[in-house]
């Protein structure tokens, strides 16, 4: 880290910019894998419910620049494929 006093600032940002961004990855994944548990388990209220959930923690992602465009539609078109598919 640098002596500076702007150094150490944005030092401090990044570690707080890298734990929020860490918690919206692990918000996605957890919800993922309650997708797909429910989905196993041939639950349709509760599959639909968490595609809802992982529709919005995504977006919020996209918006703070976390995740791309591409890559949220690209996730939601195969989790609404595998749906169709069950």
């Amino acid at each position: 880290m640098g002596n500076h006093k702007s150094a150490k600032k944005r030092s401090i940002q990044s570690k707080v910019k890298n734990t929020v961004n860490i918690q919206y990855l692990t918000k996605i994944r957890t919800n993922m894998n309650k997708f797909n548990k429910s989905l196993k388990a041939n639950n349709s209220e509760e599959v639909t419910k968490s595609l809802q959930v992982i529709n919005s923690i995504m977006a919020k992602a996209v918006k703070k620049g976390i995740l791309k465009k591409q890559y949220m539609s690209r996730k939601l078109s195969s989790l609404s494929n595998q749906i169709k598919k069950n």
